[in-house]
């Protein structure tokens, strides 16, 4: 029974349905990277252009970003704990195959799917890692995951404060230059990290017109750009942001579940308090954070909220207001058999939102990308949620599994589930 995938009647109802309210919620912040310039994911100066668009933003901002793929990363983090659980003996090596596979899928999804902004690549590598933590204590883990949060924290603010030193040399540099006096070699050296970092994510209009061109021309010529694109993520912000982002989410989901936090096994007060106090300080940090990009009229620095020194913490407190929010919900009695079938069927559905948005926005179909407003392209979000709302019901009604899912199991086991129900 140790080597056997998890059946229906082993099924959390509420991770079911955290994990597909996160996958749609997911959408809108993908959608920025499918519908602009890569770099307006960090430069929102790139994609605003009116109040409908700052409105949107910042609503995002408040509610969304970071909240939902931390939502996502705590459910991954719990499934590992569910699938390899404290006494399952023989089961590192499934979870090894199981990791290796969901990284195949994540370059598929980053390469072939054209997404420049995948995450399975990122859960797969936390994945491998997770498994030396999984019979730690829930309050260990806990405790480790406030512990990496303050971490990430202090390496945001060092982030922060040391591109405005570089940016600062590079002031003092073209001020020297313009008087014709020596630059230091020191100060040179720092200008010119500093313009490393300016040509990456704030690129030249003709930079930008080479990314929009190749990436509406052809499947082809989307294929190579994306290909650079994404092997340098591999290579830089994957190791430096992506992965550290990603396993302090997962290790406070390893604390919650164990905990019994996710499984909605405290009382309907406790989730009351979740919700309003991740809410409350949520809004008041990501408020301050949009406020402060806002003002400096969207400076590179300032608007670079991914390196803004709080946050993390913003972002933590905002995605623990969700949880409670919505466990409260459920403790009430409410149930969503809409929203626990997207769950159910998350790495289909995350695989579907690629493909349906490489066909709107690349060239390997309509090539909308760049071609719309920030509030528009969440027109094509609408649809997409609606899609995934009907679909996952009307698929698990005939099939026991998503059909990733199933694939996923297929070449975890070495076997073939049943797929087809035969009532």
């Amino acid at each position: 029974m140790t080597h056997q995938p998890i059946t229906e009647s082993d099924r959390i109802e509420s991770l079911d349905v955290l994990r597909g309210f996160s996958l749609l919620g997911i959408l809108l912040m993908n959608i920025i990277g499918f519908g602009f310039v890569a770099a307006a994911y960090t430069a929102p100066g790139l994609m605003i252009e009116d109040g409908l668009d700052l409105f949107a933003w910042g609503l995002i901002e408040l509610l969304a970003e970071g909240a939902m793929r931390g939502l996502f990363s705590i459910l991954f983090g719990a499934g590992v704990i569910l699938f390899l659980g404290n006494a399952r003996a023989g089961r590192g090596w499934l979870h090894a195959k199981r990791t290796s596979w969901l990284l195949l899928f994540g370059l598929f999804n980053g390469y072939v799917l054209l997404w420049t902004g995948d995450i399975l690549v990122t859960y797969a590598l936390a994945g491998f890692l997770l498994y030396f933590f999984r019979n730690l204590q829930g309050r260990t883990l806990l405790r480790l995951a406030i512990g990496l949060t303050v971490l990430l924290t202090l390496y945001n603010a060092g982030s922060h404060f040391g591109l405005k030193h570089l940016r600062a040399n590079a002031e003092t540099a073209a001020a020297l230059q313009s008087a014709n006096q020596a630059v230091p070699e020191a100060v040179a050296a720092l200008a010119e990290q500093w313009e490393g970092f300016k040509s990456e994510y704030a690129p030249s209009n003709d930079m930008i017109e080479l990314e929009l061109s190749a990436r509406r021309g052809s499947f082809e010529s989307a294929f190579i750009w994306t290909a650079h694109h994404n092997t340098v993520i591999l290579m830089s912000s994957l190791w430096s942001f992506l992965l550290p982002d990603a396993l302090v989410m997962m290790i406070l989901g390893m604390a919650l579940y164990k905990l019994g936090v996710l499984q909605g096994q405290c009382a309907r007060e406790v989730y009351a308090k979740m919700a309003v106090g991740g809410f409350s300080v949520g809004a008041a940090i990501n408020g301050f954070e949009v406020w402060y990009a806002y003002q400096s009229q969207f400076d590179l620095i300032d608007a670079f909220l991914k390196l803004a020194p709080t946050y993390h913490l913003g972002r933590m407190a905002v995605t623990l207001g969700w949880i409670g929010l919505l466990l409260w919900f459920i403790k009430g009695g409410w149930h969503s058999l809409r929203l626990a079938a997207v769950g159910r069927m998350a790495l289909t559905n995350y695989l579907m939102q690629s493909l349906l948005c490489m066909l709107v926005f690349t060239g390997a179909g309509l090539g909308w990308v760049g071609q719309m407003q920030l509030w528009q392209v969440y027109g094509i979000v609408l649809p997409i949620w609606l899609l995934q709302l009907w679909f996952s019901p009307w698929w698990l009604k005939r099939f026991y599994y998503g059909p990733i899912e199933w694939l996923w199991r297929a070449l975890t086991y070495g076997a073939f589930p049943m797929l087809r129900r035969t009532k």
